[in-house]
């Protein structure tokens, strides 16, 4: 799309790295937590980037914003985590104006997500908009456009039954242990980590399990015995996680630690043990596999799964895609008459200047020269002109900021702002 800048020079860029072409420890490398994401933002006001919002989750590191060059947003990227400009090329992405638009709304509606119909990133960009929108980093583009995207994505979520059944990963990880656990309600289950994914799992495999030997473990206990209170569930400290894992028949490691919290030195195991990481980065050192009885599963593999859950939400698809179209159809519109309307606007500016310059002229030339008569005239040909340049604008088969050129070059004009 060639009609999506705010200046000549700026465009709208969508970058990035996902799960389709990231593993694990790659997205791990590029992901960011609440501070770094802060210093993201206030870098990019410091190198005078106009607007611009981030997302960091399990799934992708995204950033959504205006630059004369992708690089600006690459370099904002890498500099703010452990990731390498040399790793970012050979699985990141970059999309520019309309595909950078499409982009943003199929993250947005989940149907970019690693478990198709999982709306849990809307909420992510939601508060990722308002920490941006807070430092002074949304212009009126991006704020109509995430507003587009928060509608579609609701729409979606009301009006198809794309997101029916399982949602997300830790869905998947509790019909994993239910599949592959022979007489689950009756095993020991350990949950350390009791963040967003920890919750979801705990509360999927309380429902789901019917198992009330279930053991939360998490670095601030407090947060743990609030979850724990909710369901009934025992708490233990962190102090004591190497006994309970020698307990545990299933492990649910759902951290936020940016470094390896289990590994095997303090597995001490006297039966198997079914690990599931569903953190990123892993958190589960992959040297227990070296043990013997210990299998790990981690969230790449768990999003590969397919049920019929699944297999029925594709059906829905075109349904969400036509909802897109239309939203996304609303905003291209407002976007094209904002981007022209300054042209117009100096337009018809231009016009009434020789206009005037004209009627003066005449009135002096003609004697009874009827000014009322030629300003009535006259400023309803204006109009007429102005009305004639603006439906040409508003055509979808009009190549904007050719046009916006051409008209400024003919009238010796310059809009004050695009």
């Amino acid at each position: 799309m060639k009609n999506t800048t705010t200046s000549k020079h700026h465009y709208f860029y969508a970058v990035g790295l996902s799960y389709k072409k990231a593993d694990a420890a790659t997205r791990g490398k590029f992901s960011m937590d609440s501070t770094a994401k802060t210093h993201l933002l206030e870098q990019a006001q410091n190198e005078g980037i106009e607007s611009l919002v981030v997302t960091s989750t399990c799934n992708r590191t995204e950033i959504y914003g205006f630059a004369e060059h992708p690089f600006q947003l690459i370099k904002l990227i890498c500099e703010n985590s452990q990731g390498s400009v040399e790793e970012f090329q050979r699985v990141g992405f970059v999309y520019k104006n309309q595909e950078a638009i499409n982009h943003i709304f199929r993250v947005g509606t989940g149907l970019d997500s690693q478990i198709l119909g999982d709306f849990e990133i809307i909420s992510q960009i939601k508060t990722s908009f308002i920490h941006s929108k807070a430092l002074g980093l949304v212009n009126a583009f991006m704020e109509r456009l995430v507003n587009a995207v928060i509608q579609a994505s609701k729409k979606i979520k009301t009006d198809t039954e794309i997101s029916s059944g399982a949602t997300s990963v830790a869905f998947a990880a509790v019909q994993y242990i239910l599949k592959n656990v022979e007489d689950i309600s009756n095993k020991n289950i350990l949950l350390f980590g009791t963040g967003k994914i920890g919750r979801n799992t705990c509360e999927n495999l309380v429902k789901h399990t019917k198992n009330d030997h279930i053991t939360l473990i998490n670095r601030t206990k407090d947060k743990a015995e609030r979850l724990a209170g909710k369901l009934n569930l025992i708490v233990k400290d962190y102090s004591e996680l190497h006994l309970e894992l020698q307990k545990a028949d299933v492990l649910v490691v759902a951290t936020g630690a940016q470094n390896p919290t289990v590994d095997k030195a303090i597995l001490n195991l006297k039966k198997p043990l079914l690990i599931l990481d569903l953190s990123i980065p892993k958190n589960v050192n992959e040297n227990v596999e070296d043990l013997e009885g210990v299998t790990l599963i981690h969230m790449d593999y768990l999003s590969e799964l397919t049920d019929e859950t699944l297999e029925n939400r594709k059906k829905h698809i075109p349904e969400a895609e036509a909802i897109i179209e239309t939203i996304k159809e609303e905003f291209l519109v407002w976007t094209k008459g904002r981007k022209f309307a300054p042209t117009i606007n100096a337009l018809k500016a231009k016009l009434n200047d020789i206009k005037t310059a004209e009627l003066n002229f005449q009135s002096k030339k003609i004697a009874g020269f009827n000014e009322e008569q030629a300003e009535i005239i006259s400023a309803r040909i204006i109009q007429k002109i102005t009305t004639q340049f603006a439906n040409h604008l508003k055509d979808e088969n009009t190549m904007v900021d050719e046009s916006i050129e051409w008209i400024e070059k003919v009238f010796k004009i310059e809009a004050m702002a695009k």
